[in-house]
């Protein structure tokens, strides 16, 4: 552990350096945050480094789930720490995180020859799902369309928050916790010990660089030699539902299924997506799967689409929006299907992995490449990262 240090002026470099802490963060989006809860877990003094004045990337740009059974075997136990993670963090910090579950609904016999698969070979992992009938999954969401329904894996594992209240309370709690928070500071250099921005420079133990999808301002050469690209998704949110209003289990159908590496087993799988490919060629060329979730404040946010590269647009596309719903409506019954939002989020993603892990110098260490999954893997991870570099 350092020593602490005034803040001096150096009269070479004419640089500002602060107090010396164990653990440095580059970037205060989830992955930085349960970085953070990681090292306070362990008694360490923490500093995180956000360039903006709050978190704005891909953070706050999600549905807000937390889905382990989304994830393969083995990430499936990652999850399922996030998990506990985030639900003691609700519990301490004070912010909506109801664990609603989820229903996947199968409207064709192909989906549910796959939702059977899934359920046999569910124990040996550790899902927790049951198959349900369609008065079964009716039963357990009111908003669920009856109509042609076949059957439903209900799953008890996964936990909604409203990723804007979260992430603001969270950097809210930490802060408490005794965490130095530094907004609109933007790190531009990295030469251990030492982080810089600008003139000012900090020293730390441990630097982990959590930069999400700008992966080009540090070490880019790095990142360069990696697999790592850029995944943008289209999203919208609905206005509040009537007052009371609680969706219960997140929604899903049968294009997820071809979506998440936990139903890749499944033997029927291949001829589902075959199907799909006929059927919905417009969804496949955007990469669109079509989840539902509800905020704090009763509205639902829908989507998405996934677009790959390192040239995405920054403008977005209406086909993407009226597919989506358009497929939402073969599912789920709104009382008010009026769109208040829509924007886009673009997150770092490895095409086969599920992060980006790397110490480009001694100890640094890069965090980065969850794709979809960092709100379901950070706080699982993050405890990893920490006892590896320790």
């Amino acid at each position: 552990m350092f020593v602490a240090v005034k803040l001096t002026l150096k009269k070479h470099d004419m640089s500002f350096e602060h107090q010396d802490v164990d653990v440095a963060i580059v970037g205060g989006g989830i992955v930085g945050i349960a970085m953070a809860y990681a090292a306070l877990q362990q008694g360490l003094t923490v500093r995180l480094f956000e360039r903006h004045p709050r978190a704005v990337g891909a953070t706050v740009r999600n549905f807000g789930m937390i889905w382990p059974v989304g994830q393969a075997a083995a990430t499936f136990g990652i999850a399922m720490r996030s998990r506990e993670a985030w639900l003691q963090l609700a519990d301490e910090a004070g912010f909506w995180a109801p664990a609603g579950g989820s229903l996947h609904l199968a409207y064709r016999l192909e989906e549910v020859a796959v939702l059977e698969e899934f359920t046999d070979l569910a124990a040996a992992v550790g899902y927790q799902v049951e198959l349900l009938t369609p008065a079964q999954a009716t039963d357990r969401s009111a908003i669920v369309q009856p109509k042609g329904l076949q059957a439903a894996l209900w799953s008890a594992t996964e936990v909604n928050v409203d990723p804007r209240q979260a992430t603001n309370v969270l950097h809210k709690w930490l802060i408490t916790k005794g965490v130095r928070i530094h907004y609109q500071t933007v790190i531009t250099h990295i030469s251990y010990p030492y982080v810089h921005s600008g003139a000012q420079r900090w020293r730390a133990e441990r630097i982990f660089v959590c930069s999400g999808a700008d992966f080009e301002t540090l070490y880019p050469t790095h990142f360069e030699q990696s697999d790592i690209t850029k995944c943008k998704l289209q999203m919208l949110r609905t206005v509040p539902q009537p007052p009371g209003f609680m969706m219960g289990p997140n929604l899903a159908a049968g294009l997820t299924l071809q979506h998440y590496a936990s139903f890749a087993p499944c033997p029927s799988l291949p001829a589902l997506k075959a199907l799909f490919a006929a059927e919905y060629p417009a969804y496949n060329k955007w990469g669109i799967h079509v989840l539902l979730s509800q905020t704090v404040l009763g509205e639902l946010t829908i989507g998405d689409s996934h677009e790959y590269g390192h040239d995405l647009s920054p403008f977005d596309k209406q086909e993407i929006n009226d597919l989506i719903i358009s497929y939402l409506r073969q599912f789920a019954q709104l009382s008010d299907w009026r769109i208040a939002e829509t924007w886009h989020g673009i997150y770092a993603k490895m095409p086969h992995a599920t992060r980006y892990v790397v110490q480009p110098e001694p100890g640094v260490t890069i965090v980065n490449g969850l794709g979809g999954a960092g709100m379901t893997l950070s706080f699982g991870l993050a405890q990893e990262v920490l006892a590896a570099t320790s």
